[in-house]
């Protein structure tokens, strides 16, 4: 889920506060805490493989919701968007040229040949987990599936740049160069973010290159939500008067992947890998 500035309130005991450190606002956390991430994230990845193998034509978006928020309470989580800033919802769900914050609803019908965007986080124990995948329904164009694939691409172009002594722009670095190699645009309007006993915390994670923000260096214990947003078009976007839903203002497509990345001194490791499960 995307959001510059937008904080969860703290929800933690003084005890457990203690032990993690902060520098420049950010939050280092302890083994312990990282520990429990790890399972936030793990029930997050789990919920969105199992969504990439239900959905299916002919459902809606609101029947996606409904079988996350199912998936991740039975998991002992609850769902980190259900009532965050007033959303509705447990999963933001976006088809075709919707970028983000998509509100899942009864009348929005999955057709084979959607881009389908499922974005969604989980909090337990303390911490949340964070991420969103793009689902091809069913045979999809080659416009679509390129984008799909350039679109993870980036994600991962990103990741690779984690690690200690590295910056927040050589992640955004990667990505931009990535993206715009592959001849897409970047959203600008929304950005990465830290992810830990809030579901959006500091440091803004930027998908291209900036000065808006000072470059700060990756420490280990440092948890990051890394996520690039592609357009097949323009890179600007509108609201909707849903005043969530989020769409491209050309009608391109869009496309986006997300993980949970936790800083090593040698590397990373991705909190909210499915590719174990």
């Amino acid at each position: 889920m995307n959001f510059l500035s937008q904080l969860l309130p703290n929800r933690t005991q003084f005890s457990e506060r203690r032990q993690s450190r902060r520098v420049r606002g950010v939050e280092i956390k302890t083994e312990t805490e990282i520990a429990t991430m790890r399972q936030a994230g793990q029930i997050v990845a789990t919920v969105l493989k199992e969504v990439a193998e239900y959905v299916q034509p002919g459902q809606s978006t609101a029947d996606l919701d409904t079988y996350a928020e199912a998936r991740i309470r039975a998991m002992g989580a609850t769902p980190s968007f259900k009532g965050y800033h007033g959303f509705p919802a447990s999963i933001c769900a976006c088809l075709n040229d919707e970028v983000v914050h998509g509100i899942p609803r009864r009348r929005q019908i999955i057709r084979a040949g959607d881009l389908l965007k499922v974005d969604t986080g989980a909090y337990y124990n303390g911490f949340h987990g964070d991420s969103c995948i793009t689902i091809a329904v069913g045979k999809v164009s080659d416009a679509a599936q390129q984008l799909m694939t350039a679109a993870e691409k980036a994600l991962y172009a990103g990741i690779d740049q984690v690690k200690a002594g590295n910056t927040l722009l050589d992640i955004a670095g990667a990505i931009e160069d990535c993206v715009h190699g592959d001849g897409y645009s970047i959203v600008e309007n929304y950005t990465g973010h830290g992810v830990g006993r809030n579901l959006h915390e500091p440091p803004s994670v930027f998908n291209f290159r900036t000065q808006q923000l000072p470059n700060m260096k990756l420490l280990a214990g440092m948890t990051l939500a890394i996520e690039p947003i592609l357009n097949a078009g323009s890179k600007h976007t509108r609201t909707l008067s849903d005043r969530w839903t989020v769409v491209t203002v050309d009608r391109s497509l869009s496309a986006q992947f997300e993980h949970t990345v936790l800083v090593t001194e040698t590397g990373y490791e991705i909190l909210s890998d499915r590719s174990q499960l």
